[in-house]
């Protein structure tokens, strides 16, 4: 079971929005954090947005109100709505989860998912 996988990545005009989708598998638990991290070519990873379990969020000041993270604790998803996006923002944006899985329930973790492509172009 593939622990992380992410959803929504396309291709916006600038201007445009996009609405981003992490799942977590059931078989991680007690998650402390959810986040949210992109990588354009050339330059390193960086965060992007994140969530943690006491309810505290942190976003780059480059994304600050044009995303919003949110997240449905029943379904072990995160969201990222993206809007007003620029050229800049085009990136593979990768979902990470910390938590412990089932079969290694005294482990603290960071999950990445696959990456989903998010191209902002005219």
């Amino acid at each position: 079971q593939v622990p992380v996988v992410e959803s929504g990545g396309g291709s916006v005009q600038p201007g445009g929005s996009l609405r981003l989708s992490c799942a977590a598998s059931t078989s991680i638990f007690s998650i402390n954090a959810m986040a949210w991290y992109r990588q354009a070519p050339g330059k390193q990873r960086e965060l992007v947005a994140a969530m943690y379990s006491g309810g505290a969020t942190d976003q780059a000041d480059s994304v600050k109100g044009r995303f919003t993270v949110s997240r449905d604790i029943a379904k072990n998803t995160m969201y990222l709505q993206m809007s007003s996006l620029k050229p800049e923002d085009t990136a593979v944006y990768y979902c990470k989860v910390t938590g412990r899985r089932y079969f290694s329930p005294g482990v603290v973790a960071d999950y990445w998912g696959q990456g989903t492509q998010v191209t902002v172009a005219s």
